[in-house]
């Protein structure tokens, strides 16, 4: 089970690289301006597993000021595909698939993501092309 806390650009990517290719319903993004947070729930793939798994994670990007999206999609149970996180000292960048953009102004860097469940299989490996 995996619970991790970025608070730098290199624990960032680490997050990243966690978050790659996880699947996130745009109904499950939710952005809280009193508590100044994001959080999205995701099916994460498991990179870090021996066979094809995903499991149900919250990433929470805490200390937000102000979000933008772009090329968001008319449906929100259309899924999105996390493709990286991009992090600097007060930015944080989601891309996905498609072009959709994500662009979070934060105080300062503050990222857990959290697993919250057991793992189940996956029915496919994500491809990336060379």
């Amino acid at each position: 089970m995996t619970k991790l806390w970025a608070q730098d650009s290199g624990d960032a990517e680490v997050i990243s690289a966690l978050m790659q290719d996880a699947c996130v319903r745009p109904d499950e993004l939710h952005f809280d301006g009193t508590g100044r947070r994001i959080v999205i729930m995701a099916s994460r793939y498991c990179w870090e597993a021996a066979e094809p798994q995903r499991v149900r994670a919250a990433l929470r990007i805490e200390s937000v000021i102000t979000a933008r999206r772009r090329g968001w999609p008319e449906k929100p149970e259309m899924p999105l595909e996390l493709l990286a996180l991009g992090v600097d000292a007060n930015h944080v960048m989601m891309h996905f698939s498609g072009g959709t953009e994500i662009a979070v102004d934060v105080e300062c860097v503050d990222l857990i993501l959290e697993d919250l469940g057991t793992p189940y299989p996956a029915l496919t490996r994500p491809q990336h092309r060379e």
